[in-house]
């Protein structure tokens, strides 16, 4: 049997999804399913029954990532791995995460009632609380197996219930082995919807996902003085928010400049004291940017860096303090090279293209061969109750999984 010829089953897989949709639903037909929850608990059991049945052997580690596993000729080898979330942030949708996972089951269902037999161990994984929607960070058991966040930091995360990660974890029935921990591996391969608009805009079904582009994010801090609204003349005022609106105005201008393929954000503003009778007297935003290359990241610090200390008329004081950075995360060529070969087989379109979000598979590259399929999102929503991906392109998605799985378990 050629591998091309083997395709999924699309009916099956639309009702899976539909059937995961259920631990969680919510009234617009979107999805809350944070981790380790009650509802969370019921889906992985599910996950987990679902795997069994296809005699595949589930386990978990000491974060609650959970491991079915399909026996290849050879299971001294290492495995290939396809992954991604099952956990959802508030009023998500159906797709987001959950899609990844739900990848490999079809993957496994179909290599099984095709009767083929992988060279090494296929093994589908749902990675505990990547959404970070419960427990802060976002991608925290990635984090710990990879060995970006400290696990004992981790455990004392704490939702908005005064309950901490360490505790949900003990009571989920999921707090497993550090030795059941993903340590080696072929591949570690993720599918996910793209969570923005290019493959719709541009009528392609497939994104080859080469990196998870690196980012930074500084809050600026603009101090002026509160005065009375109505009694201060406007040459005499340091009114904190005018002096941060000319600010911005010189960000743009100067980022603007740079390559037109960064993105950047002012996420959140918040001004003091907030009283529409009273001239701000302070004004603290974060701005946050985000580019594959290096030094268009380092170009952007350089323009933050050198923001004047005071700025316009209003001579406010300007105070900038880096919060955090990452570097981009480049995708392991072969395993790129594999997905992109498999939607060429198939025939779909396609294009090379890198990610703007953060995901399990970034933490997982630093240590295993690592890449990404996307799917379009319709108008670029994720994230919400409408985020939608038609079904036909979900299908596609795995296919070229598949695909690539095929071609790699034949080695």
């Amino acid at each position: 049997m050629e591998k091309q010829k083997v395709l999924i089953n699309g009916k099956r897989l639309k009702n899976t999804i539909e059937e995961f949709a259920d631990f969680g639903r919510t009234e617009n037909n979107g999805v809350t399913r944070l981790a380790l929850s009650d509802i969370d608990l019921k889906a992985r059991k599910h996950f987990q029954s679902e795997c069994e049945k296809l005699g595949m052997t589930v386990v978990w580690d000491d974060m609650a990532n959970m491991y079915a596993t399909l026996p290849g000729i050879d299971n001294d080898q290492p495995p290939v791995v396809v992954g991604s979330h099952l956990d959802s942030v508030k009023k998500g949708g159906r797709f987001d995460g959950v899609l990844g996972v739900l990848t490999g089951l079809e993957v496994v269902r179909t290599i099984v009632e095709n009767g083929i037999k992988p060279q090494v161990p296929i093994v589908v994984a749902n990675i505990t609380n990547e959404e970070g929607a419960r427990f802060e960070p976002a991608m925290m058991s990635s984090g710990v197996l990879s060995g970006w966040f400290d696990k004992s930091t981790m455990l004392q995360s704490t939702d908005t219930e005064g309950i901490t990660f360490g505790e949900a974890l003990k009571n989920s029935g999921f707090a497993g082995k550090e030795t059941n921990r993903l340590t080696d591996a072929a591949a570690f391969l993720e599918l996910h919807i793209e969570q923005g608009p290019v493959l719709e805009s541009e009528s392609l079904q497939i994104g080859v996902v080469e990196c998870v582009v690196g980012m930074v994010n500084y809050e600026i801090e603009v101090s002026g003085d509160s005065d009375h609204a109505g009694t201060t003349p406007m040459s005499m005022r340091k009114d904190a928010l005018f002096a941060t609106n000319n600010l911005i105005t010189e960000i743009r201008e100067k980022m603007n400049k740079l390559d037109d393929k960064l993105v950047y954000t002012i996420g959140r503003m918040n001004v003091s004291p907030n009283i529409h009778t009273v001239i701000p007297n302070k004004v603290v935003f974060t701005l946050e940017a985000r580019h594959q290359d290096a030094k268009t990241i380092r170009q952007v610090e350089e323009i933050i860096q050198g923001l004047p200390e005071s700025t316009g008329r209003e001579k406010c004081e300007v105070k900038t303090t880096k919060q955090w950075d990452r570097n981009t995360v480049w995708f392991d060529e072969k395993i790129v090279n594999a997905v992109e070969q498999s939607a060429k087989n198939i025939g779909y379109s396609y294009k090379r293209m890198v990610s703007g979000a953060g995901h399990d598979a970034q933490f997982i590259a630093t240590y295993i061969p690592t890449a990404m399929i996307f799917v379009p999102s319709v108008n670029g929503k994720s994230h919400a109750e409408d985020e939608w991906t038609p079904w036909e392109d979900c299908e596609n998605g795995v296919n070229v999984m598949l695909q690539a799985v095929l071609d790699l378990t034949a080695k």
